[in-house]
Formats: structure tokens, sequence, C-alpha cells
């Protein structure tokens, strides 16, 4: 892969990693459509790590008053950070162990094409979870769904903004509060993923 393919995809990534139509998917179609080998989910991994920082960038207050709070163990904080803890950890279980299985995915143009329609499904649904006008704070079902979401997420083709903002909304978690907590709970996620696919 050159390196301006490389800048192509990752042009890609940026242009559809924060809207609900699931980035990583569009990487395996945009290298299929355009006959570009690329080194597999860790170069997928690589581009979301540069995404990551635009995400700490942007949430910088709200990470910094996490810490602050648990730091003065402040007890509202430490929960939310805690929520955060639990819905990282479906993910982690699936990455770690079903890696290879989700590698192999990369590779795969049609089982990422039925997996852009299970997003297009899922995000159709927010409408009619919208009407029933949410307003509430993620809680521990919220997070452990939202976590569920992310891990099914790992797929090329399933939106994880998509994906765990509409199961918030669908646990009666306000938009906005959905849309912060899908967002944060990619730090580790993501991190963690960089960490151990990077090297590669």
């Amino acid at each position: 892969m050159t390196w301006y393919e490389g800048v192509l995809l990752g042009f890609l990534q940026g242009a559809t990693e924060f809207l609900p139509v699931s980035s990583s998917g569009h990487l395996v179609m945009g290298q299929t459509l355009l006959g570009l080998q690329v080194p597999g989910m860790a170069f997928e991994v690589a581009l979301h790590f540069a995404t990551l920082l635009s995400v700490v960038l942007v949430y910088r207050a709200r990470i910094g008053a996490l810490l602050t709070g648990v730091a003065r163990r402040d007890r509202t904080q430490m929960r939310y950070l805690g929520l955060l803890a639990l819905a990282s950890v479906p993910a982690a279980i699936a990455g770690i162990g079903f890696g290879d299985f989700f590698a192999s995915l990369f590779d795969s143009p049609g089982v990422t094409g039925m997996a852009l329609l299970v997003t297009g499904c899922v995000v159709w649904t927010a409408r009619s979870a919208l009407a029933r006008r949410p307003t509430g704070k993620p809680g521990t079902g919220a997070a452990l769904v939202m976590g569920l979401a992310q891990a099914a997420a790992i797929v090329p083709g399933i939106s994880r903004s998509g994906a765990t903002v509409v199961a918030a909304l669908w646990r009666g978690v306000d938009p906005r509060e959905a849309a912060a907590f899908s967002f944060l709970m990619s730090v580790p996620a993501v991190g963690g993923a960089a960490l151990l696919k990077v090297p590669e």
C-alpha cells in the first residue's frame, strides 16, 4: 500500500468515524472497490487511534472532571467511571478471546455488506426510541447493553457509535448523554485495541 492510498483510507475513516455508518465497514468496502491491500485489523485500529485523540480533545473537560473527581473520591464521578469500565468489558473479552476470528472478517466484504444492512436497520429504530422521549442518565443496565453493542461493533460494518447510542436510547438514556457516554467508552476500547494490535 502506497502512502497516498493510506491517506485516502485515512480520509475515508475520518469522514465516517463520527457518523453512525461504520467507518470500519467503509474501509473494508473502500479497499475492496479500489483493489488495495492493507495490513488488516492492525491498520484499521491504527486509524481509529487517531480518532481516539480527537475524542480525548473534544471531551477533555469531561475526562478531566472524571479524573479529578476520582482523585477527590467524588461518588458521582467514581460511579460514572465505573460504568465506563463496565461498558468496556464485553469488547475486551470479545477482542482478546476472539481476535483472530474478528480479524478474518476484515477480508470478507460479503460479511461487511450484511453488517452494514444490520447497522441501517438498527439506526432506523432510533426514531421509535426517540419518540419515547428518553431523558435518563446511563445506569448499570444501559452501560452493559451499550458494552454488548460495542463488542458487536468489532464486526466491520456494524457502527460502534450507531449501535451504542441506539442501545442507550432504548434504555431510556437522554440523546446527548448517550452520545457522550458512547464516545467516552470508546477511549479504553480503542486504546486497548491499539496497544494489542499496533505492534503487529
